[in-house]
Order: C-alpha cells, then sequence, then structure tokens
C-alpha cells in the first residue's frame, strides 16, 4: 500500500480542482497512481473546480458583518442566481464574512486564513467541487473606529447579513451605542438608496470633477456665454453636483427637508456627543464585472448534439 503525502494530495488538488477530502480518497482508492486517480475523480464527476475557473462569476451575494467598532463587507461570486439559495454557499459567504471581520479585509490573507483544519481557499474550492459552478471571492472591505459603531444594512436579503447589495457605515462618536447603532442602519439604508460616490467633495476622484467641470463649461461655451460668466455658472454647477454624489450634502432619504449632514447634526442630541461619519463601503453585487450573453436554447441543443 502506497503512502499517500500532503504534497501528493496538493498536486492532484491542483491538476483536478477536487476537494482535497476527495483527491486524498483518490489516491487511496488508486494505491497512490496520479493519473489514475485523476481518472477516477473524473468519473466520479469530483474534477469540476479547474474547469469551472474560467467562467464568469457575476452572481452570488455580498456578506456584510459588524461587531461593535469594526465591520467589513464582502462579495462571494457565483455563475448563477440559483447558488444564493444553495445552503452550501451562504454558509460559505457567512464564513467568509467572519474570518474577514477577525483577519482583515486583504483577500489573499482571508484565502490563506485557516477554518478548522482548512484554508477558506481550500473551501472555496470545495464548494466548487460539489456545487459544480465557478466560485470567487472578488473583493472585501473594513472599517473601524476607536469610540462609536461600525453599523450595517443588506437589501434584497437571501439570509441574515447576506444578499444583492451590502453597505457598512462607521460612526465616531462617544455617545449612546444603541441611539448610534439606529442611526447608523438609517445612514446605511440611505447609501444603499443614493448611492454617494464619496463622503464630501474632497474624497470624490479629481479626474470625476474634472470631467463634470469640462461638461458644464462645454455646455454654456455653445451657448455663447462669456468666459468668466461660464466660470460662476460652472461654480454654481458643481455645488449641484455635490448635493447629489457627496453623502453629508445628499438629502436624506429618510427625511427629504434635510441633508445628511443635518440629519447627524440633530441626532447629536439623542447620542448625547458629537457624531462623525468616519466612512462608508457600498457594495452592489456583480458591479463592474462584464457579463457574458449567453443563448440558453442554443446550450441546449449543443449538449444535446443538435445544431
Amino acid at each position: 500500500m502506497a503512502t499517500i503525502t500532503a504534497a501528493m494530495v496538493k498536486d492532484l488538488r491542483e491538476s483536478t480542482g477536487a476537494g482535497m477530502m476527495d483527491c486524498k480518497a483518490a489516491l487511496t482508492e488508486n494505491n497512490g497512481d496520479m493519473q489514475a486517480a485523476q481518472d477516477w475523480l473524473r468519473k466520479k464527476g469530483l474534477s469540476k473546480a479547474a474547469k469551472k475557473a474560467g467562467r464568469v462569476a457575476a452572481e452570488g451575494l455580498i456578506g456584510a458583518l459588524t461587531s461593535g467598532t469594526k465591520g467589513v463587507v464582502v462579495e462571494v461570486n457565483s455563475e448563477t442566481d440559483f447558488v444564493a439559495r444553495n445552503e452550501q454557499f451562504q454558509g460559505l459567504v457567512k464564513m467568509i464574512s467572519q474570518v474577514a471581520l477577525h483577519n482583515g479585509a486583504d483577500v489573499e490573507k482571508i484565502k490563506a486564513a485557516k477554518v478548522g483544519d482548512v484554508t477558506v481557499e481550500t473551501a472555496i474550492s470545495d464548494a466548487i467541487a460539489t456545487i459544480g459552478e465557478n466560485m470567487t471571492l472578488r473583493r472585501a472591505a473594513s472599517l473601524a473606529v476607536n469610540e462609536g459603531v461600525v453599523s450595517s444594512y443588506v437589501h434584497n436579503a437571501v439570509i441574515d447579513g447576506a444578499g444583492k447589495i451590502g453597505v457598512i457605515v462607521a460612526l465616531e462618536s462617544a455617545g449612546k451605542a444603541d441611539e448610534l447603532a439606529a442611526l447608523g442602519r438609517q445612514l446605511a439604508m440611505h447609501v444603499a438608496a443614493a448611492k454617494p460616490l464619496a463622503l464630501d467633495p474632497s474624497g470624490l476622484d479629481p479626474q470625476t470633477v474634472k470631467r463634470e467641470k469640462d461638461v458644464l463649461a462645454d455646455k454654456y461655451r455653445q451657448q455663447g456665454k462669456p468666459e468668466n460668466v461660464i466660470e460662476k455658472i460652472v461654480d454654481s454647477g458643481l455645488k449641484t453636483y455635490y448635493k447629489e454624489v457627496c453623502l453629508l450634502d445628499q438629502a436624506f432619504i429618510h427625511d427629504s427637508g434635510k441633508s445628511v449632514a443635518q440629519a447627524v447634526k440633530e441626532a447629536e442630541g439623542k447620542v448625547g456627543a458629537p457624531i462623525k461619519i468616519s466612512g462608508f463601503v457600498n457594495y452592489a453585487l456583480g458591479e463592474g464585472i462584464e457579463k457574458q450573453e449567453s443563448d440558453f436554447a442554443a446550450e441546449v441543443a449543443a449538449a444535446s448534439g443538435k445544431k
């Protein structure tokens, strides 16, 4: 009986993408013969992960998790929306959120972190092999405050703490934690709905501001306005733009008669101390991923050997 080493299991996992325990079983069943073990996995339908890796994964879940003064948001992608309703996948997202909360938001560190006897990366590969779809931990972000709270909101939640949109908001304050948490959740809901680009104008990408200024200037230049007038109009137009894209300047969705900054200032009475929004993160599932359009009928025909 051949001795099955950890290196042999690792090599088989890398060549097939199958789960660690399946690879160990395959090598044991085939007396350590690597090629025979690969064939064994293929016959069992377990050699899946590597083949799935090239497929676009733009569905899945956003996980958001907070604990007192810190919080994280992660995006774990799958190929289809069906997987988001799979309990194993949902458990994977919750587990990754918990790892990120304790280990930070660096994706590579999260994947290398151990949960029990396996790494997160191995857990993802095992889920790929079991469920049969490509999955990726695409991104993660975290916020923390020295004093105050980090609150979260998940929109279209499939399970507690995971859905299609996830937001975390950090509030610095020495005030009442329960009142702060309630305000933080309201602000997180606002962020999900209003989609601000930055906390205030200083946080905007300079190129974004320049593009907006150029558009406004060109618009009034074509109308024949003199340059000194255009400059004043552009300054006024930018103020309107900031009200649209900067969190503190936006109209508060829970009371459109005041800005977010005004709502936060008024909340200080309930909280019992000054409040500062120190940051926010808003993740929407699949944003920025180029999704592949597929012809389902053609795929079925191809699978059946018809054209």
